[in-house]
């Protein structure tokens, strides 16, 4: 990775951090060493072509250490250019292969002797420096004295100045021996460009710079560039994302002066703005404004989509990258909160925008990937279902493994893990032992498996029908008995039974098939309208769910989590989902279709319409709709065609109009006869008919009321 020259924070309303730099006179790159060291810097460039790797005969001078600072070459006052300067540091490597050729080392350099000689150690650093497009490399001789030398010791550092690079630019820097003794030594700089240096007036590439503000309109964001009138520049807007390469947003050239204003739902952390003059070779500044604005993390979260792959992978789609981790949870059949794997199983660091598989020998429907922050519960999916089938009636035990080959298995439940063989009054201790016999002949699946432990799931299907198998023989008994008392008397009881049928059939209707309604809360008078709705469904008699009725769900869970449940639920007992259409409902889904790419606008607490679109729409996009959703509208609130075509690929009714039609649908397969269905039918517009006369304007007035026009939330 990159290591930045410095942090460039660009809050709203302040300024540019800059450095003040030192200055080098002359053209000429120069060298100098430590004191005792001597060194000398090779005229021309050399070749950089590291080689391979050779042994060290003996103690031998490496790199061990690469520190660079930032200089300014000047030619004159007013012209100068950005330079690097880098400082080698240097150690002893090796040892003497035979002692005696140390004792000749050190007595060469013993200055007791009548003729002492100039006993040294001396190496050839070679100085690679690479910034697009071009490549430079130097050779460095050092000379150490022996008395310096000792093995695995420092010796000191030569310094080179210096590498000239461009403004902006990212360099690597590479230093190693000829002949190379060790991996050679790197490290990558991303150089700052004009506003990040004192350089406006030294270097002249910076006079045509334009410079570029960022300040408040409201709650949006104004652009305003600093610039010459007809000087033509381009600006560009991009994504920097850390786990990935560069995103391009939008890119303009313009003619200065400008004023660009960002809608704040635009904003992300990772949005970053690049300005440059339109002539060639010209310097590029990038500012990243928006990184701790919360506006932006919260806008972040909200575009995030959380994606399950068959069988057990997993993608976080984001424009940034997520400070988040994401783990593996257990979601039981009856709906309780979703159970951390955490332990047995680690956590695991998301990264954006990649497909991420979680360390599963087996995919399993009741499985979840929650994601979070250090602060809270972001998002959870449970999509698995789609290729693995709905729900099971599992239980899901983890098994713990000494150091000695004995573990010990528990039950994973609300109130944490039950010990199988516990006296605990849970359905886990109740069924230990069986349990325990169904992991050791093999029936439980094998989820997982480490050397810590492992996770099974096992089905409890077989132990729910022992104990309703006496019930059931039960009943028959009574029913045989009951039979036989009927056929004694059968004429008198032949109206009672035909009774009993329709009962039992309505019973069957009420059991069987539920609906969820969902609508866009316009105003209090089509609230009025769609509360009379579900108050006469409910007397088909049909298992209604509205959030007028759950508004104390809708505030502790969220909408779009009390939608999650809801709509889960219904599909799970066969039911159907209900889209009311009215004009904000209409509004809502073309904002939706028309940019599916930005992040929704925030709606009231409890409109649940507006949290499920990001739900509802995929399931029509990719064909799951038909046979669970069912689309209706208001004959005198909405136009026939005004219901987008995307939803017309399950059956649209017109109410009151088509209400046999659309109850028959509601009741599916145990729908009563065609002359009972339009009683009812009758029944329920009777019903609504006082709410949907109050609720009635003439055509002129439609987009006066909140989201009671064609154009109901569509804002600039």
């Amino acid at each position: 990775m990159p290591v930045p020259w410095f942090l460039l924070s660009l809050a709203l309303g302040r300024n540019p951090v800059v450095l003040s730099l030192e200055r080098v006179v002359g053209p000429q790159d120069t060298a100098r060493c430590s004191p005792g060291l001597s060194c000398h810097l090779w005229d021309g460039d050399v070749l950089c072509l590291p080689g391979s790797l050779v042994s060290a005969p003996g103690p031998v001078l490496v790199p061990t250490r690469l520190q660079t600072e930032l200089v300014l070459r000047c030619h004159e006052e007013t012209d100068c250019d950005l330079c690097v300067r880098v400082a080698v540091h240097l150690a002893v490597h090796g040892y003497w292969e035979d002692p005696e050729d140390e004792e000749k080392f050190r007595r060469a350099a013993d200055p007791e002797l009548e003729e002492p000689r100039n006993a040294s150690l001396q190496a050839h650093i070679v100085l690679s420096f690479q910034a697009y497009p071009t490549a430079h490399c130097v050779l460095l001789e050092v000379q150490v004295p022996a008395a310096l030398v000792q093995p695995g010791q420092s010796v000191g550092s030569i310094v080179f100045d210096c590498f000239e690079a461009a403004l902006g630019a990212e360099v690597q820097i590479w230093s190693y021996t000829q002949p190379r003794y060790q991996k050679e030594l790197n490290l990558t700089q991303q150089l700052p460009d004009c506003r990040g240096l004192e350089v406006q007036d030294n270097i002249q590439s910076c006079w045509a710079l334009p410079w570029l503000n960022v300040s408040a309109d409201g709650e949006d964001v104004r652009l305003v560039l600093d610039v010459s009138e007809e000087q033509r520049f381009g600006l560009s807007l991009y994504w920097n994302q850390d786990q990935g390469p560069i995103k391009p947003w939008w890119h303009s050239n313009l003619t200065g002066p400008q004023t660009i204003t960002l809608n704040h739902t635009d904003l992300v952390p990772c949005l970053c703005i690049q300005v440059w003059p339109l002539e060639p070779d010209s310097v590029r500044t990038s500012i990243c404004p928006f990184r701790e604005d919360p506006r932006a993390h919260r806008n972040l979260w909200r575009a995030a989509r959380l994606q399950l792959l068959p069988s057990r992978g997993w993608r976080l789609d984001a424009p940034c990258s997520l400070p988040a981790e994401a783990t593996l949870c257990w979601q039981a059949l009856d709906g309780g909160p979703c159970l951390p794997l955490v332990p047995p199983l680690p956590r695991e660091n998301v990264t954006v925008n990649k497909v991420l598989e979680f360390p599963l020998r087996k995919g399993h429907p009741n499985v979840c990937v929650q994601v979070s922050t250090w602060e809270k519960l972001q998002m959870q999916e449970c999509l698995w279902a789609d290729s693995l089938g709905p729900l099971k009636d599992d239980m899901l035990l983890v098994e713990t493994r000494g150091p000695q080959d004995n573990g010990s298995l528990c039950a994973l439940e609300p109130s944490g893990c039950t010990p199988l063989l516990s006296r605990a009054s849970t359905r886990a201790a109740r069924l230990g032992e069986q349990l325990l016999q169904d992991v050791q002949s093999g029936q439980c699946l094998q989820l997982w498996d480490s050397d810590l432990g492992a996770l099974w799931a096992c089905p409890m299907d077989k132990y729910i029908h022992q104990r309703w198998a006496l019930v059931w023989l039960a009943c028959l008994l009574l029913a045989a008995v009951l039979f036989l008392l009927l056929l004694l008397k059968m004429n008198p009881v032949k109206g009672w039974l035909r009774l009993l049928k329709e009962n039992i059939r309505a019973g069957a209707a009420s059991r069987s098939r539920a609906a969820l309604l969902l609508y866009s809360a316009d105003d209090a008078s089509f609230e009025r309208l769609v509360g009379a709705l579900a108050s006469a469904l409910c007397q088909l008699p049909l298992r209604v769910a509205v959030d007028l009725w759950s508004r104390r769900d809708l505030s502790a869970q969220g909408a779009l989590a009390w939608f999650h449940a809801q709509r889960r639920q219904t599909l799970q007992e066969g039911g159907v989902v209900v889209l009311l259409f009215s004009p904000g409902a209409v509004a809502l889904c073309r904002e939706w279709l028309q940019d599916a790419t930005s992040a929704p606008r925030a709606h009231g607490p409890h409109d649940a319409f507006a949290a499920s679109l990001s739900c509802v729409l995929p399931d029509f996009l990719q064909g799951r709709a038909p046979g669970r959703y069912v689309g209706a509208y208001f004959d005198k609130l909405l136009p026939a065609d005004a219901v987008p075509a995307l939803f017309r690929s399950v059956p649209v009714f017109s109410l009151p109009s088509q209400l046999p039609d659309f109850l028959g649908i509601l009741q599916g397969p145990t729908a009563p006869r065609s002359r009972r269905l339009a009683e009812r039918a009758e029944q329920v517009s009777r019903a609504l008919q006082p709410a949907l006369d109050s609720c009635f304007r003439p055509p002129g007035a439609l987009g006066t009321g909140r989201g009671m026009g064609p154009e109901a939330g569509v804002r600039t």
